[in-house]
């Protein structure tokens, strides 16, 4: 039995996240479904993490079993031929049997984009902005987070998360242009909906709404009803997964 991993991106704006759920189409879905109808029988694929409703990934990785050798780059065109466009394979490999594209990724990278004025172009993928934000404060606060580890106050209330505990990598505001930054963040592992949370409540942190020391005692207490709203998901992209 030979284990592969698919690389690939798509636009969720579309689907009710990653996973495959009882009454929504999910990307999950939509590739095992032709994997299934191109390798002739059912197949079924373990994704890299899971994002939500309307969410995006420039890559996500998925691993699946097959007791047959397979043409990587032949099984990667015909994907892309049957599945829609707005998800995009990039590319199959043969990977060992020990691999998975859950629990071997060691960090994931998530960026959120955000414009501080009306764009016709940007508004699909990255949010208008109506505050001013103090940037420098915003950063800080981004900095602070590195130096915690529990981030129950940005995890969805009822999640299923058996551990609050995240290791954080990098977190900082970028600028890309006059009018246009992204948040971004590097963990091991991530809550659900942590990154839309924890933009929300730097948010407040630049709105001048909370100081350090709130935003410090947020953290300790890891209560999610003292953190910011979460933030709409269309401009939230899973931007890298390191093995």
């Amino acid at each position: 039995m030979q284990r592969y991993f698919i690389y690939l991106s798509y636009d969720g704006s579309a689907y009710h996240g990653w996973q495959i759920q009882p009454n929504g189409i999910s990307v999950q879905e939509k590739l095992q479904e032709a994997l299934s109808k191109l390798l002739r029988q059912k197949i079924e694929i373990v994704g890299a993490g899971r994002t939500d409703t309307g969410v995006h990934a420039r890559m996500m990785v998925a691993h699946f079993n097959f007791p047959k050798s397979i043409e990587e780059e032949q099984l990667r065109y015909r994907l892309n031929r049957l599945l829609p466009r707005d998800i995009t394979i990039n590319k199959v490999i043969p990977v060992e049997a020990d691999m998975h594209a859950r629990f071997s990724a060691k960090w994931r990278t998530y960026r959120y984009y955000i414009h501080t004025q009306k764009d016709a172009f940007l508004r699909h993928y990255s949010y208008e902005s109506p505050y001013k934000l103090d940037y420098q404060l915003m950063n800080q606060g981004a900095e602070l987070l590195k130096s915690h580890t529990d981030f129950a106050a940005f995890c969805k209330t009822g999640a299923d998360n058996k551990s609050t505990l995240c290791t954080i990598r990098e977190s900082k505001w970028v600028q890309t242009s006059a009018i246009s930054w992204y948040f971004e963040i590097t963990a091991n592992r991530f809550l659900r909906n942590m990154v839309r949370a924890t933009v929300g409540t730097l948010f407040l942190l630049g709105r001048h709404h909370i100081s350090l020391d709130d935003l410090d005692y947020i953290l300790q207490e890891g209560d999610r009803s003292n953190a910011g709203e979460s933030m709409p998901g269309h401009a939230l992209f899973l931007e890298n997964i390191e093995y």
